[in-house]
């Protein structure tokens, strides 16, 4: 028997052919590939005071006063945050004090959390510290679109985390500040 040539029993048996493969246009798997791979950072000499929505993974190893909605959000080891949480997917590693409403949050070791987590599975490492308490979600969360993180829908971002949060999904209209013009010398009227 050679190993380059098929023996007398191989001849006699077809094998079927394999199927043709779909494969993803060109110009589509970029994109996808992108979106998987981006994550966008906040570094350790940022302050952020503001609401933050990410469609995609977000790390922080700054500080961060505001509500976060993310795809996944960690914070780092060093990082600290205070507001309100909304992503499928936490990873604390850091400081944080409010609230996390996530379909998976993870306290690691070096965690300290002060709040309230609102989930579908919880893990708390053995040196993680958490203080407050724990409820499970009925619904699970869904990360922001692309849409939501740009702001072209009307829903909004405060209505996406209070609908998360209170099942509203409603959001008051933002408030709108107008400067008014005066002619010189005229006193605005009381």
């Amino acid at each position: 028997m050679s190993y380059f040539t098929a023996s007398k029993n191989d001849k006699d048996v077809k094998l079927p052919a394999e199927p043709a493969r779909l494969q993803p246009a060109p110009a589509a798997r970029p994109a996808v590939a992108a979106a998987q791979t981006n994550v966008s950072t906040l570094a350790s000499g940022m302050h952020v005071i503001g609401n933050i929505v990410c469609a995609g993974p977000l790390q922080i190893h700054g500080r961060v006063n505001g509500d976060i909605h993310a795809a996944q959000l960690t914070i780092c080891e060093g990082a600290r945050v205070e507001g309100k949480i909304v992503a499928p997917e936490t990873v604390i590693q850091g400081s944080f004090n409010g609230s996390i409403h996530g379909n998976a949050v993870k306290l690691q070791r070096t965690a300290v959390v002060e709040g309230e987590i609102y989930n579908k599975s919880l893990a708390i490492e053995q040196d993680a510290v958490f203080e407050g308490i724990a409820r499970r979600l009925d619904q699970p969360v869904a990360a922001p679109t692309g849409d939501e993180a740009a702001g072209v829908t009307g829903r909004g971002y405060m209505a996406a985390v209070n609908g998360a949060a209170n099942g509203a999904g409603v959001a008051a209209p933002p408030l709108e500040l107008r400067a008014e013009q005066q002619a010189p010398g005229v006193s605005p009227a009381l």
